[in-house]
C-alpha cells in the first residue's frame, strides 16, 4: 500500500515533466529518478530566475495633484488703455498774426485768466488810430449837416407861409417842391453821416476785440501739458484756430480710457473696481472705478472694442497723461468657496497600458502585481457638469461636479453630483513620468 502511494506520488511528480523525461525516469531506479527530478527543478529555477531578470519592469504610474481648497475667487476682464486728464483744454488763437512773446512753458501751473502769450498788435493799433480819426472826421460833419437841415427847413417854412397868405399867388408850387426836396436831402445827409459814425464805431469795437484776442489767456486753472508755439512764429487762423497750448485742469483726478473686447463688454458695468499697472511703476498696483462704458464701438484691424472710462485718483501726481496701463476689471467675486485647479479640468487618464508580457507561465503567479491606472470611463458630462479625477488608493477615481466662477487659475465647485470631493482632497492635474518599481 505504501509502495503504491509512493508510486502514485512518483507518477504525480513525474507527470508534471515532459513525456520523454518521464519515460526515462520511470526506467531508472527510484533514487536515480528523484535525482533527475531535483536536477530538472533546479534547472527550471535557474531558467525562471534568468527570465525574471531579463523581462522589462512594469513602470509605476505617479500623479501630480493639487488639493481642493477653500479660497476666494475674483473674475476679471483684462483691458489696455491710456491715462488722460479728466478735463483737457486746447488753447488756440482766434486771429492771425505773429507771436510777440510766450510767457509760460511746459509743466507750468497757471490760473484762469493768466496770460500765456501775446501777438504782435502794431497793425491792429494802427488800424484803431485810423478808425478813430475817421470817426472824429465823420462826427465833425454833424454840425454842418444840422445847419443845412435848419436852413432848408426855415426856407421851406417861409415859402409855405407866403403861399398861404397870398392864397397861392405869391409862391409857385415848383418852388415849394424844391424847398421840400432840399429839406429831405439835408435830413438824408444827416442820416448818412450818423450811419458812417455807427460803422466806424463798429469797426473800432472789432479792433478792440482783436486786440483783446491778441493776448492768449488760460481758460482754466491747471498745468501746461504742451506748448506748440515760439516767439516770432506766424499764426494763420483763417479757417481753423491753431492750438498753441494744451492745459490739463487737475491731474490729481485722471481717467483711464480702456479698450474692452466685445466678447467681454457684457460683463463690465459702472461701479466695478479696477486694478491696473503702468510700465513706469511695474511693482505697484493702482485702483480705480468704472464710470462709463461707451455705446459707440471702435474697430482697429478688425477687432471691435468699446471704450470704458475709469476714474483714477492721483494725489501724489505720479501718474502722467498718456501712460499705457494694463487693467484688470473685477466683474465678479466669490469668498470662501470650494475650488479646484483649472489644470484638473484638462486631465484625462491614459488608456489601460498593454501587458508587459504575453502568454502564461508558472512565474506569473509568483510575480507581484503592480497597481495600474484603470482605463478611464467615457467622459460623461451633463449640462454644466464636468468630471474630475481624485487620487484614491493610488489610482484615479472619477468625481462629477458642477462648476461656477472661474478666475483663470481655479474654478468654484458649486455641487458634487457623483463621488466625493472636499477641502484637502488630492485632485489629479497630470501624470508624471513613469518610474521603474
Amino acid at each position: 500500500m505504501r509502495e503504491a502511494d509512493n508510486n502514485e506520488g512518483g507518477q504525480t511528480a513525474v507527470g508534471v515533466l515532459p513525456p520523454e523525461l518521464s519515460a526515462r525516469l520511470r526506467a531508472q531506479p527510484r533514487r536515480t529518478r528523484w535525482r533527475w527530478i531535483l536536477l530538472a527543478l533546479l534547472f527550471g529555477g535557474v531558467a525562471g530566475t534568468w527570465w525574471w531578470h531579463t523581462q522589462p519592469a512594469q513602470p509605476v504610474v505617479r500623479y501630480a495633484t493639487d488639493a481642493a481648497r477653500i479660497a476666494d475667487l475674483v473674475a476679471t476682464v483684462t483691458a489696455t488703455g491710456s491715462l488722460q486728464p479728466t478735463r483737457q483744454v486746447d488753447v488756440g488763437a482766434e486771429i492771425s498774426g505773429t507771436v510777440r512773446e510766450v510767457l509760460v512753458d511746459f509743466n507750468d501751473r497757471v490760473t484762469q485768466g493768466a496770460v500765456l502769450a501775446r501777438l504782435d498788435t502794431r497793425k491792429l493799433e494802427a488800424q484803431r488810430r485810423q478808425l478813430t480819426a475817421q470817426l472824429a472826421a465823420t462826427r465833425a460833419k454833424l454840425p454842418e449837416v444840422a445847419a443845412t437841415i435848419r436852413e432848408t427847413q426855415t426856407r421851406l417854412a417861409r415859402l409855405r407861409t407866403a403861399a398861404r397868405t397870398s392864397n397861392g399867388q405869391a409862391v409857385a408850387q415848383s418852388e415849394l417842391d424844391a424847398a421840400e426836396a432840399a429839406v429831405a436831402r439835408a435830413e438824408a445827409s444827416d442820416a448818412q453821416v450818423r450811419a458812417q459814425i455807427a460803422a466806424i464805431e463798429a469797426q473800432l469795437e472789432e479792433v478792440a476785440i482783436n486786440l483783446d484776442k491778441s493776448v492768449i489767456r488760460s481758460p482754466v486753472d491747471g498745468v501746461v501739458l504742451q506748448r506748440k508755439v515760439d516767439p516770432g512764429q506766424t499764426i494763420a487762423a483763417s479757417l481753423q484756430a491753431p492750438v498753441l497750448f494744451v492745459i490739463a485742469e487737475d491731474l490729481r483726478e485722471m481717467e483711464l480710457l480702456a479698450d474692452v473686447d466685445e466678447a467681454d463688454v457684457g460683463r463690465v458695468r459702472a461701479g466695478q473696481t479696477v486694478h491696473f499697472r503702468v510700465d513706469a511703476f511695474p511693482d505697484e498696483t493702482f485702483t480705480g472705478k468704472v464710470t462709463m462704458v461707451r455705446w459707440g464701438s471702435e474697430v482697429v484691424n478688425g477687432v471691435v472694442t468699446y471704450k470704458t472710462v475709469i476714474a483714477v485718483q492721483n494725489p501724489d501726481l505720479r501718474l502722467r497723461p498718456g501712460m499705457t496701463a494694463t487693467a484688470e476689471i473685477e466683474t465678479d467675486r466669490r469668498e470662501g468657496v470650494l475650488t479646484v485647479a483649472n489644470a484638473a479640468l484638462r486631465y484625462r487618464p491614459q488608456a489601460k497600458r498593454a501587458e508587459a508580457s504575453k502568454g502564461f507561465s508558472l512565474f506569473d503567479f509568483l510575480r507581484p502585481r503592480i497597481p495600474r491606472a484603470p482605463q478611464s470611463p467615457p467622459q460623461r458630462e451633463t449640462r454644466g457638469a464636468v468630471t474630475l479625477y481624485v487620487l484614491q488608493g493610488g489610482a484615479p477615481s472619477a468625481v462629477t461636479v458642477r462648476l461656477g466662477l472661474n478666475d483663470g487659475q481655479r474654478s468654484e465647485v458649486i455641487q458634487v453630483e457623483r463621488g466625493e470631493l472636499r477641502a484637502g482632497t488630492p485632485v489629479i492635474v497630470r501624470e508624471l513620468r513613469a518610474e521603474a518599481p
